[in-house]
C-alpha cells in the first residue's frame, strides 16, 4: 500500500469519532447545499486543520530530502485519496448565497458577455 493512502487510512482511524460526525453531516450536506452550508464551513475547518496535519506529516520528510520535487505530487495524492471518501470537501469554506445577496454590491456584479 502506497504511504499516502496508509496515512489517510491512519488519519481516518486515530479519529474515528471526529470523521464519523463529519460523514454524517457531509451526506446530509451533499442533499441540502445550501442550508447546510454555515454548518459545514464550522465543522469542516476543523477537519481541513487535521487533514493539513497528517498532511505535513506526510510530507515532511520528502521536503527536507534529495526527493523534495515529489512532495508537491505527494500531495495531490493524498488530497486526491482523501475525496475519494469526502468528495465534497472542497467546499469547505465556500461563502453562503444568501450572505452574497445581502451585500448590494456583490449581488449586482455581472459580466457583459461578447455577442458573436
Amino acid at each position: 500500500m502506497p504511504k499516502y493512502k496508509e496515512y489517510v487510512k491512519k488519519m481516518i482511524d486515530e479519529n474515528k469519532e471526529v470523521f464519523a460526525s463529519f460523514k454524517k453531516l457531509h451526506d446530509a450536506y451533499a442533499l441540502d447545499m445550501t442550508n447546510l452550508q454555515r454548518k459545514y464551513n464550522e465543522e469542516g475547518g476543523k477537519i481541513a486543520d487535521l487533514i493539513r496535519e497528517y498532511e505535513d506529516r506526510l510530507c515532511r520528510n520528502t521536503e527536507r530530502g534529495a526527493f523534495n520535487k515529489f512532495s508537491a505530487g505527494l500531495s495531490e495524492k493524498f488530497h486526491a485519496e482523501v475525496k475519494k471518501v469526502f468528495p465534497m470537501i472542497d467546499h469547505i469554506g465556500l461563502i453562503p448565497q444568501e450572505t452574497i445577496t445581502a451585500k448590494p454590491e456583490v449581488a449586482s456584479f455581472s459580466i457583459k458577455k461578447i455577442q458573436l
